[in-house]
């Protein structure tokens, strides 16, 4: 008898090992399919990460990109992770106006910038660190807000791409999704900025190709990062607008999706009338009408801001 129970019970643990592997297997591809389900905003957040850090002392740009991508760590696991899967078990309606909200705020970042510029207002472009440490702060804070809204709206995609699994399943994905996108992103990030120090070690080495690599990467990253910068903005633009425009006919909002599908429905004849360019065609239509959403909402509110910040000063 005693053979036979520690038979049963040596197959019930191999059972339970077999289980196991098969839902960390499940775990797995979920977090996978989750992870390329949210690469548009991936691509968003890497873009506009490093207009923060322009200005900033070279010896102190790896310690601000750690400190924000601890904060993103803690924005995804912390704040979003908790509350979406609570939200979408209790409240799912409450998901796509949370989400309204953070599209909105990344509208009003996208054309804040866009009228600064064409206002012709320049940024004080000494460098943050000899402002001192408040001066670092405030640019980690900043970032790590923006963050906030890009990364719940990465954490949203990915629960949706894992609705179908037990809540326990729904957390380990979104757990593995949180940490593979914030190494992903920042790694990107604080690559991208120490790529001219890169340079400089390849311009004193003795081969005469390698040294010619160092200083093109030199005199190239000023402009790339002055692109990356541009293309942040318009970042926050596409995806803010993307987000109101999605999420304003959403399931259980019960309020008016025609932009959607509008914009859809004609996405779709371009992509079919336009052969085997017909995916970038209709996509780039999708991000130009996200974009343009995006910045008249956000230009809606850096008016109304603008106005209310009028009035406060002319009461004073």
């Amino acid at each position: 008898m005693a053979i036979g129970g520690l038979i049963g019970l040596l197959d019930d643990i191999a059972a339970l090992a077999k289980l196991s592997a098969a839902s960390l297997d499940d775990v797995s591809a979920a977090a996978g399919r989750a992870t390329a389900k949210a690469a548009g905003v991936v691509i968003d957040d890497t873009a506009v990460t490093p207009q923060y850090l322009q200005g900033v002392a070279a010896e102190r740009e790896l310690a601000i990109v750690k400190k924000i991508a601890l904060g993103s760590i803690r924005n995804k696991l912390i704040f979003i992770l908790p509350v979406a899967l609570l939200l979408n078990h209790f409240l799912p309606a409450l998901l796509p106006i949370i989400l309204m909200v953070g599209g909105t705020y990344l509208a009003f970042e996208g054309a804040e910038k866009v009228w600064h510029k064409l206002s012709g207002g320049h940024d004080d472009e000494k460098p943050s660190v000899e402002k001192g440490p408040e001066a670092e702060k405030k640019i980690v804070s900043g970032a790590v807000r923006t963050d906030l809204i890009l990364s719940a709206e990465i954490m949203v995609i990915a629960l949706a791409t894992v609705a179908h699994q037990g809540f326990w399943s729904q957390m380990v994905s979104l757990v593995v999704v949180a940490f593979v996108i914030t190494i992903l992103v920042y790694g990107v990030v604080a690559l991208l900025v120490r790529m001219d120090d890169f340079g400089l070690k390849l311009a004193k080495r003795d081969s005469s190709g390698v040294q010619k690599l160092g200083r093109g990467l030199v005199t190239a990253m000023p402009k790339v990062l002055a692109a990356i910068a541009v293309v942040g903005t318009v970042a926050m633009l596409w995806v803010g607008g993307h987000i109101l425009m999605a999420n304003l006919g959403a399931d259980g909002t019960g309020w008016f999706n025609a932009p959607y599908d509008w914009v859809h429905h004609i996405e779709h004849s371009i992509s079919e009338a336009t052969g085997a360019l017909g995916g970038i065609l209709g996509w780039s239509f999708n991000t130009l009408c996200s974009a343009v959403i995006g910045f008249l909402v956000g230009s809606i509110v850096v008016g109304v801001l603008h106005l209310m910040s009028s009035k406060k000063a002319h009461a004073e």
